[in-house]
């Protein structure tokens, strides 16, 4: 069994900020990390594939520096690793990263099983992988927090809000994963070692099956954002180091009508 693993790289911080022209995110110079979700999807891939065989492919859409969660999952357990890295791809909305996404894995090769994470902590939006699996044509399955391979396809159960609905799908198909489908494994120093030198592949949109740049990146994204900012923060901090401290929280919060 063939899968693949959607990852991506988001900031380390929420003190991130915001290119007031373009409304994305300024990823230079932030510590960045895997997005937790995908880190569930990735252990569910090692384990599927621990049971069953096959291989494990992970990829990311994103800059170059994309390359260190790539290397990441590789000392995990992953086989195989693919950066989709263009400028043209840049400022992509939903709609065009779940397009990109969809035809950079069809580029890679044939899966029977993509996995995501619900959903990325920077967007928070949990629709690029039902999207993706949509622009592909395949059956999909969303929040998922158990799954089993039988009779050339998978069994899912779906956490929605009030009920657990359990579904079939043939293969080829697509599932995002809850965080509590299983724990991920750390990375490994023996794997560290043994793949310091594997390559990790980078692909632009020329490799794409559709090249039309007007489907990717800001052209091909319809959300027009109006205007997005970080929040302000105005907390203010008081020191009371002696007095009586007790009687100045009593005043305080008679100010601030909180009795």
């Amino acid at each position: 069994m063939n899968i693949f693993v959607c990852i991506k790289q988001v900031p380390g911080t929420n003190k991130v900020q915001v290119d007031e022209k373009t409304g994305v995110l300024r990823r230079d110079g932030v510590v960045s990390k895997m997005n937790p979700y995908d880190l569930y999807a990735l252990e569910t891939a090692l384990r599927l594939r621990e049971e069953h065989g096959g291989t494990v492919t992970v990829g990311t859409m994103g800059p170059p520096q994309a390359q260190e969660i790539v290397r990441e999952a590789y000392m995990m357990g992953a086989d195989d690793g693919y950066v989709f890295s263009d400028r043209r791809l840049g400022g992509a909305d939903v709609l065009a990263t779940s397009y990109t996404l969809s035809q950079a894995i069809a580029g890679v090769g044939d899966f029977d099983l993509i996995l995501c994470g619900k959903q990325t902590t920077d967007g928070d939006t949990a629709q690029v992988g039902p999207a993706i699996a949509e622009h592909m044509g395949i059956p999909h399955a969303a929040w998922v927090r158990r799954l089993s391979v039988r009779d050339g396809g998978v069994e899912a159960e779906q956490q929605l809000q009030d009920v657990i609905e359990t579904v079939y799908m043939p293969f080829p198909c697509l599932m995002t994963v809850e965080q509590d489908i299983c724990m991920p494994r750390l990375p490994s120093l023996k794997l560290a070692r043994e793949i310091a030198d594997k390559p990790i592949h980078i692909l632009g949109l020329d490799s794409f099956p559709d090249t039309n740049p007007d489907h990717y990146g800001l052209s091909g994204s319809p959300t027009q954002v109006e205007r997005i900012f970080p929040p302000t923060s105005d907390v203010i901090h008081e020191r009371w180091t002696d007095g009586d401290n007790a009687g100045r929280l009593f005043e305080r919060l008679a100010e601030w009508k909180v009795w």
